[in-house]
């Protein structure tokens, strides 16, 4: 057992340094018999160990971190995972969230991967500084998602309650102010969630499966079996009206769809690509 008199100057020193809790501390310097270097590993070595053990727990809130560069061909999302929203709302988490996509936007990163092995200004990797802070808080933090992408104009949203975001890549503003029509669509993303930019773009799984379930509804329902492939595929381009972005009916006004709302902003207008990102989905 440890001689050496751990003083409450010890153990805020520590705390400042660290960030961890007071019984943390000075549970570790007692450990360490009163080395802060050797302390402050075992302070990480908890953090590794709380990680470790939450790492099965759901992680349904957090914060999503958005950004554009200056001349908006190149956005990055970080989506910032924890187990509670208490949690989500500390200064700390919140910090680390920025400084985790500063670190993308100063490194460019193209996976998840890339991003957590990027080592910050204190010389710790954004890896392991989520497991200290994981060790701090006492639950577990990920980086649920991250996404880099780029085009001609890119366009960002984050919902009111910072759990979900959206990056949007327009084509063919031809030097049209597309920033107003680019947020409603952006917000039209985040409101009906459709699964793909046009139908060509829809999982030929998803595909199946809709004119599988179609069919059944309709055999269901009586209907002669000639009539069934006829009647799938009606409700197959329902599908594709109701479910990917250009098809679908715009949200400010019904009597476009959302290819003739971006044709009417600027002639050609398009989407060819977007990412929505929901903590807790």
């Amino acid at each position: 057992m440890s001689t050496v008199q751990i003083t409450a100057a010890d153990v805020n020193k520590l705390r400042q340094q660290t960030g961890a809790g007071m019984m943390d501390c000075k549970k570790a310097l007692l450990e360490a018999n009163g080395d802060f270097e050797a302390a402050v590993d075992l302070l990480r070595k908890k953090g590794q160990k709380v990680s470790a053990a939450r790492s099965g727990n759901a992680t349904s809130e957090g914060l999503v971190s958005i950004n554009v560069s200056a001349d908006g061909t190149n956005g990055k999302l970080v989506a910032l995972a924890c187990e509670t929203e208490p949690v989500s709302k500390v200064e700390d988490f919140r910090n680390l969230a920025q400084a985790v996509l500063a670190a993308a936007v100063a490194n460019n990163p193209a996976t998840t991967e890339e991003l957590s092995a990027i080592t910050l200004e204190d010389g710790r990797t954004v890896a392991e500084t989520i497991t200290e802070l994981t060790g701090k808080i006492g639950e577990k933090i990920v980086i649920q998602e991250y996404v880099n992408i780029s085009g001609e104009k890119i366009v960002s949203y984050i919902h009111s309650n910072g759990k979900m975001g959206v990056l949007v890549v327009f084509e063919g503003a031809n030097g049209v102010d597309i920033t107003e029509a680019g947020k409603d669509v952006a917000m039209q993303i985040a409101a009906m969630n459709p699964v793909a930019v046009d139908k060509d773009g829809v999982d030929p799984a998803t595909i199946e499966r809709e004119i599988e379930i179609a069919k059944d509804v309709i055999r269901q329902e009586g209907k002669p079996e000639e009539m069934v492939e006829k009647i799938a595929a009606g409700k197959l381009n329902k599908f594709y009206k109701d479910s990917t972005l250009l098809n679908q009916e715009f949200v400010k006004d019904s009597s476009v769809d959302v290819r003739k709302f971006l044709d009417n902003t600027a002639k050609g207008l398009t989407v060819t690509a977007f990412k929505r990102v929901q903590l807790g989905a």
